[in-house]
């Protein structure tokens, strides 16, 4: 089969199911349930599994965290580091002693203040996770809380990018949660939600994988800002808002036609035209080019521990058919980026094209055998409830079997792929090979925030890519507080990322919300937040 007949087969295919489902969907008789103008219904892409946002980088997770949870710094529109929970903070003149200043009216869910102590132990929890938080540990000699309202922390060494750290958004943020939960080990996941954000979790409505429920937290004081991104004025205009999964997107879109949802998280381009056909229904661009699709390998066992095996299938990508599979010919959704770093961030060459010359199959099979692989069983891990993902594996096992290689594709929901992906045992123990995946740009703005490629091994994120030549880069980037161009350093890094990849870049997209005609406010960012909705 061919890559264009492989890549029409797999559309023709998905859009026949999705059309087939929208249609049984439409023709039910089903009526919609009369509805609390006071409740927000939001339909959540992958079921939320995980409670614990520092134990995974899940999308869903995330987007819960954001509900129950507060940060010290948020990004204003512009990208740039906004006080949150904080009021302020000063810096010695040597730049290694920085005291934060909480501030008033901060409290828990469970009704105690939010401390500074608590505050202290988030960061620590949330330091022995992230990639740049362990950056930010390496770097600090004392954190503790000096009174009840201020976090000193004293450094070893000056860290110019602490503010970038604290206010990261995207795969670990650092959230704040009670002193008696945050002292809990980094790699043990915690059940209890307790935060102090805009919406507290309601645990006795909460079926995993199915169904949340958050309720407004009437002690929650929104900072006077106007709300961009992750800062400003958190202000939650409904009394409850209601997560469903519904893994057939073509039954969310018939919801939301239905009027029986508000706010669906992703549509996919298959469905778009269902939804501006809609009275009372629209689309909602969320940033252009934002998601940076990815198909990661497992290095620490074969068949990838092999670098000339994962430069030959690197060789084979023809990022073209993984996006034209998964949104279609709309170049206003996506575009290809041969390199290693979102083509969206400044300094970032799309210098890969030698390293991804899109060989033929013939030649591909060719490059596979001389890497020396040996024909070990390939286990590809795809989250169907994200359709672009799961399409982006349906690919990838297609292209992979075409060069020669043993595969065995697992589909499966995001929350099982999550729990999953933990597991570095080999294959025939229930480990995995290559799993699909994105990241947000904002999330990849610079090697300290990109977790992607750090090399950090064991400690770093799954898939366990381990490269001191990155990790050096990485801390010199940290030391440069001059802002001139990173051009140079960022190919250099490329280079090596391209010589030894911890991933397949599959290209730069863009995705569309659905949500009711008289929903407003949905902010950008890579997360579904709930503050500054409302209904009109």
């Amino acid at each position: 089969m061919t890559q264009e007949n492989a890549r029409s087969g797999l559309n023709m295919k998905r859009r026949s199911v999705l059309a087939g489902a929208a249609t049984m969907a439409m023709s039910g008789n089903a009526r919609a349930q009369k509805r609390d103008p006071r409740e927000l219904r939001f339909i959540t892409a992958a079921g939320l599994t995980v409670l614990d946002p520092i134990w995974t980088a899940s999308l869903a997770t995330l987007n819960h965290a954001y509900h129950a949870y507060d940060t010290l710094y948020g990004i204003g529109q512009d990208l740039s580091p906004r006080p949150q929970m904080v009021a302020g903070h000063t810096v010695s003149d040597d730049g290694l002693v920085w005291e934060f200043k909480l501030r008033e009216g901060l409290w828990f869910h469970d009704g105690t203040p939010v401390l500074a102590r608590d505050a202290a132990a988030s960061m620590r929890r949330w330091w022995r996770r992230d990639s740049f938080g362990q950056l930010l540990a390496a770097a600090a000699d004392t954190l503790d809380a000096s009174d009840d309202r201020t976090i000193r922390l004293k450094l070893k060494r000056p860290f110019p990018h602490l503010l970038t750290a604290l206010s990261r958004v995207g795969a670990l943020t650092c959230f704040v949660m009670p002193e008696r939960l945050a002292v809990t080990d980094a790699y043990t996941q915690i059940k209890e939600v307790v935060g102090s954000g805009p919406y507290r979790f309601l645990a006795d409505e909460f079926n995993a994988g199915s169904r949340s429920a958050y309720a407004r937290f009437d002690r929650y004081v929104p900072r006077q800002e106007p709300a961009e991104r992750t800062a400003g004025g958190k202000i939650a205009h409904f009394e409850r808002v209601t997560w469903y999964t519904m893994p057939d997107p073509a039954t969310g879109v018939a919801a939301m036609q239905k009027g029986e949802m508000d706010w669906m998280e992703f549509v996919p381009h298959d469905l778009m035209e269902l939804i501006t056909k809609t009275r009372g229904v629209a689309l909602h661009a969320k940033d252009p080019y934002n998601w940076y699709g990815m198909a990661r390998f497992n290095l620490s066992q074969p068949p990838f521990n092999n670098v000339k095996l994962r430069r030959a299938v690197l060789a084979a990508v023809r990022q073209e058919d993984f996006m034209a599979a998964a949104f279609g010919d709309r170049p206003e959704i996506w575009r290809t980026c041969k390199a290693m770093m979102p083509c969206s961030v400044l300094d970032v060459s799309e210098n890969g094209q030698a390293d991804m010359p899109a060989l033929s199959d013939a030649a591909s099979r060719q490059a596979v055998a001389a890497s020396g692989y040996k024909g070990e069983r390939t286990v590809i891990l795809a989250p169907m409830d994200y359709p672009q993902l799961g399409v982006f594996g349906q690919v990838s096992a297609d292209l992979l079997k075409r060069i020669g290689m043993n595969v065995d594709f697992q589909p499966m929901d995001s929350g099982t792929m999550t729990q999953r992906t933990t597991n570095r045992e080999p294959v025939d123990k229930g480990g995995w090979s290559m799993f699909m995946t994105s990241g947000s740009m904002v999330s990849m703005i610079n090697p300290a925030l990109n977790g992607y490629i750090r090399g950090q091994g064991a400690k770093g994120w799954i898939g366990w890519y381990d490269k001191p030549e990155i990790e050096a880069a990485s801390q010199q980037w940290l030391d440069n507080s001059s802002g001139l161009s990173q051009r140079d350093l960022f190919d250099r890094m490329q280079r090596i990322l391209f010589a030894d990849p911890p991933f397949l870049p599959l290209g730069q997209y863009g995705v569309y919300a659905g949500r009711g005609r008289d929903i407003t406010g949905i902010l950008d960012g890579s997360g579904s937040y709930p503050w500054n909705v409302k209904r009109v």
